[in-house]
């Protein structure tokens, strides 16, 4: 069995906290006759357990939901091109997933396409339903059929299906049906476009994004990605988790946030359909992810001991776009302690031949999750480079883990031995979070460093490189497309994304820079590849 299928037959186990239900509520999808034509008709599979089956008592607790959430947040006056709402049972996810509709109220929409994790079915694709409605006790919700058939055309990872949308014998997938009632009360008559995603790769993401861009440009089309966040860890654990994807979520890294969700650092059973959302959303406009809400299971059981995640979150089109933050910046202390923590980890790597047992730092910016590079040299001359470009640790194991991978794994290089010690120096660059550009113009040489992403090819350089080099813009572009191994026009090409990046650089002796060739990073041991997203080295 593939690593992949494995994984996923994990997310199915553990992605709701009421799948228990599901066994005793398959419904299998019958064909009712609407003058005179057959329907393929997707009937409720998880009324009565998710959510009522009756149809005045889910509309009576829906209202009141929406109730409560209105009166506890301001309107949102900027368009909303996408959602994220939870997908559990009403009674656990219901607080939350209010606050995602509850934004919606007044807003119209012909069509809304809800994309949706598969929970019991395994396939390589991206389903988009080839039946005619959806039903839910509220009534029946028409497919799009002519958009649904238009998707399927825009890549070949997309097709019609049934797959992930009918009942099987291991469940019925509840993931869109529980968004139905919530967009039936909100929106009243509107067109369906379901969709199940059965990989959960960034490449699927993508293709998914990309061709929603293109086909809903200028129209009346909302998106609900489906998904809850971590599941079944302590309360304090799952509140620290979920607000690690909620944090990438508000930078717009959704780059970062696919590869812990597949390196499963992170946890959103619908990962993928929030990627997707968010790509497609930047692609119509969208500058500003907002949360509205976060809860756990625990907020409403008191039970703290196995918690499932929730949040609700809107992709908007605004003016200005997102308020700039704060800088991310370190003292003269913490840059101290991190040289020190490197130095101190490499001797002990190549002096005793396992990993330093760091102790947590006191700084609260040094136990943040960030990605970071940790270059060496000797006699001015690059002897190692290793980085992490996502936030998988918090800082301070980051620089720990790659000055020791800088020093011993870095493959163009032989390790560092003890008698090298005393000579080499060391340069730290930490990362900012990931954003796309959106215009090549926007780069600025020695501010952002690039990463180049196309399928399988990936590349990375630092900001201080075309400073170091003499690199104008252009340069710059052709050097990454070079380091992610494609020819040095690929930054043209549409199916290549570009992320830039700021870094916070700081080493021994000032200035240093790193060369063209720094690799990104190898993969250490016991971690699967998609952990440390990274090219081979050139």
């Amino acid at each position: 069995m593939s690593l992949s299928r494995m994984n996923l037959g994990m997310r199915f186990r553990i992605c709701s906290a009421t799948v228990l239900f599901l066994a005793t509520l398959l419904v299998a999808a019958p064909q009712s006759c609407v003058a005179g034509n057959p329907q393929a008709v997707r009937q409720s599979g998880v009324a009565g357990g998710f959510y009522p089956s009756d149809p005045k008592a889910l509309t009576a607790m829906i209202d009141d939901l929406l109730a409560r959430a209105s009166s506890s947040q301001p309107p949102i006056d900027d368009p909303i091109l996408a959602v994220v709402a939870p997908h559990a049972g009403y009674q656990y996810s219901g607080p939350v997933a209010a606050y995602t509709y509850a934004a919606l109220k007044g807003r119209k929409f012909s069509r809304v396409v809800v994309i949706a994790p598969s929970h019991f079915e395994y396939f390589d694709f991206t389903s988009v339903y080839d039946g005619d409605a959806y039903a839910t006790p509220l009534g029946e919700v028409r497919v799009d059929k002519a958009f649904a058939a238009q998707l399927a055309k825009m890549s070949p990872t997309i097709q019609l299906s049934s797959r992930g949308h009918t009942p099987t014998k291991e469940g019925a997938e509840h993931a869109i049906e529980v968004q139905l009632p919530w967009l039936q009360r909100v929106l009243g008559d509107f067109e369906l476009v379901p969709i199940v995603m059965g990989e959960q790769g960034y490449e699927k993401s993508r293709a998914l994004g990309v061709a929603l861009a293109k086909l809903i440009q200028g129209q009346d089309t909302l998106i609900v990605a489906s998904s809850d966040l971590s599941h079944y860890h302590p309360y304090d654990d799952a509140v620290k988790i979920d607000h690690k994807t909620l944090n990438a979520l508000q930078e717009w890294d959704y780059f970062s946030m696919s590869n812990n969700f597949q390196a499963r650092i992170w946890e959103a059973c619908g990962g993928a359909p929030i990627v997707a959302a968010m790509i497609a959303a930047e692609r119509m406009g969208a500058n500003e992810a907002r949360v509205l809400k976060y809860a756990n299971t625990g907020d409403v059981t008191g039970d703290h001991s196995r918690v499932v995640g929730y949040s609700a979150d809107v992709f908007l089109k605004t003016q200005g776009g997102k308020p700039a933050g704060k800088p991310f910046s370190l003292t003269g202390r913490e840059k101290s302690e991190l040289l020190a923590l490197a130095r101190k980890s490499v001797e002990h790597a190549v002096r005793e031949g396992k990993i330093y047992e760091a102790d947590a730092s006191s700084s609260e910016l040094l136990n943040q999750e960030r990605g970071a590079f940790v270059t060496l040299k000797k006699a001015g001359e690059l002897r190692g480079c290793i980085g992490y470009t996502s936030s998988l640790k918090p800082l301070y194991l980051t620089v720990r883990d790659t000055a020791t991978f800088a020093a011993l794994r870095d493959p163009r290089f032989h390790p560092v031995s003890a008698s090298e010690l005393p000579q080499l120096e060391y340069e730290i660059s930490v990362l900012s979070p990931l954003r796309r550009v959106l215009d090549v113009r926007q780069i600025k040489v020695g501010q952002h460093g690039l990463l180049m992403k196309n399928d399988t090819h990936e590349g990375l350089l630092l900001p201080q490189v075309p400073v170091e080099q003499k690199w104008g813009r252009p340069q710059f572009l052709e050097e990454t497309c070079a380091k992610a191994g494609m020819r040095a026009s690929c930054w043209k090409d549409e199916n290549t994304d570009i992320f830039e990046f700021t870094a916070v650089v700081f080493g021994d002796a000032q200035p240093q820079a790193l060369t063209p060739e720094t690799p990104l990073t190898p993969q250490p041991p016991g971690r699967p590849a998609a952990q440390e997203p990274g090219s081979p080295p050139h």
